[in-house]
C-alpha cells in the first residue's frame, strides 16, 4: 500500500511536463494558421478558395478522427447518434467551425495576424457575455474588470492599425469578431452534447460538417476549374495549415488535457497571441510597436483574470 503513493508522486510530474509541452506547441501551432493565411493571400487567392483547399486536406483526418472516437472500446460502447444528435452536430459544425472560419480568413485580409489573434482570444469573455443573456448567469465585478481590461487591450491596438492602414481595418476587425462571436456560441451549446459523445468524437463529427460546407461553398460560388489557377505555394500552404495548424494542435491540445487538466491547458494557451505576434514580426514584416505589445499584455492579463475569477 505505501508503494503507489510513491509511484504516482514519481509518474506524475512526468505526465505534467508532457501536458505543458503539448499544451504550447499546440497553442504556437494554432497561432500559425493566421500565418499561413496571411501568407497565402500574397499570392492572389480569396478566402472563399483558400478556406476550401484548407477543409479539403482537413477532411479526411477528420473522419478518421470520428472513426476512432466512435469505435467500441472493452467494456464501453460509444451510444448511437439519434436524431437531436445529429442535429446539434450540424448546428455545432456549423457555428463552431464553418462559420467561425469563414469570417476569420475573410477578416485577416484587412488587419494583422497580431490583431486577430486577439481578438479571437476574447472567446473566454464572449461565453460569459452568451451566459449572461441567455441563461442569466451573473458576471462577477471581478470578472467584469477582467473583460475591461481585454477589450481596452484589443482597442488599444485596433485604433493604432486604423490610423496605419485605414478604414478596412475596421470592416476585418468585425468580420474576425464575429467568428469570434460563433466560435463562443459552439463553447456556450455544446457542453450537453459533448458529456453525450465525447470531446474527441465531437470535434471530429462537426469539423467534418463543416468541411463538407466549405466545399460545397466554393463549388456554389467558385468555377470549379479555378482551383487549377491557384499557385502551387497556396497549395501547399494549404496542406500545412490543415495539418500541422489544424488536425496536429487538436490532438496536442486533447492530449495535453488528459494530462494536466482543461484549466492549465487553457492558461498554457496564453502563449498563443504571443506566438502569433513574434511570427507575425518575423515572417510577415508585421510592425511591433509598444502599442501592440501594451494591447497584446492587456489582453491576456485581462482573460487571466476572468478565468481565475468566481463566478
Amino acid at each position: 500500500m505505501a508503494v503507489a503513493p510513491v509511484k504516482s508522486a514519481q509518474v506524475a510530474p512526468k505526465s505534467i511536463a508532457i501536458g505543458l509541452s503539448l499544451a504550447t506547441l499546440g497553442a504556437v501551432a494554432f497561432s500559425g494558421k493566421a500565418i499561413i493565411v496571411k501568407l497565402a493571400y500574397r499570392h492572389g487567392v480569396d478566402a472563399v478558395t483558400l478556406i476550401m483547399l484548407r477543409m479539403l486536406f482537413a477532411l479526411p483526418f477528420f473522419l478518421g478522427l470520428s472513426w476512432w472516437a466512435s469505435r467500441p472500446m472493452p467494456g464501453k460502447t460509444p451510444p448511437p447518434l439519434t436524431r437531436k444528435d445529429w442535429l446539434g452536430v450540424i448546428w455545432l459544425g456549423v457555428t463552431g467551425y464553418y462559420l467561425a472560419s469563414f469570417l476569420d480568413f475573410a477578416g485577416l485580409q484587412y488587419i494583422t495576424a497580431s490583431l486577430e489573434r486577439l481578438i479571437l482570444y476574447l472567446n473566454p469573455t464572449l461565453v460569459l457575455l452568451l451566459g449572461f443573456v441567455f441563461a442569466r448567469r451573473r458576471i462577477g465585478r471581478t470578472q467584469a474588470l477582467g473583460m475591461a481590461i481585454s477589450y481596452g487591450g484589443v482597442l488599444l491596438v485596433f485604433g493604432h492599425e486604423v490610423t496605419l492602414q485605414g478604414a478596412d481595418v475596421a470592416l476585418g476587425a468585425v468580420l474576425v469578431f464575429l467568428s469570434a462571436v460563433s466560435y463562443a456560441l459552439y463553447l456556450f451549446y455544446s457542453g450537453e452534447i459533448v458529456q453525450r459523445l465525447g470531446a474527441m468524437r465531437l470535434v471530429g463529427l462537426a469539423t467534418s460538417v463543416a468541411c463538407v460546407l466549405c466545399i460545397v461553398q466554393f463549388v456554389v460560388l467558385r468555377p470549379l476549374d479555378s482551383v487549377w489557377a491557384v499557385a502551387p505555394t497556396v497549395v501547399w500552404l494549404s496542406v500545412l495549415n490543415a495539418t500541422v495548424c489544424t488536425v496536429v494542435p487538436v490532438m496536442m491540445v486533447m492530449m495535453a488535457i488528459e494530462r494536466m487538466g482543461s484549466g492549465l491547458a487553457a492558461q498554457v494557451g496564453m502563449i498563443g497571441p504571443m506566438s502569433t505576434m513574434l511570427m507575425g514580426v518575423l515572417l510577415l514584416g508585421e510592425p511591433f510597436t509598444a502599442w501592440l505589445v501594451a494591447g497584446t499584455v492587456l489582453v491576456i492579463a485581462g482573460v487571466f483574470v476572468c478565468s481565475r475569477a468566481r463566478p
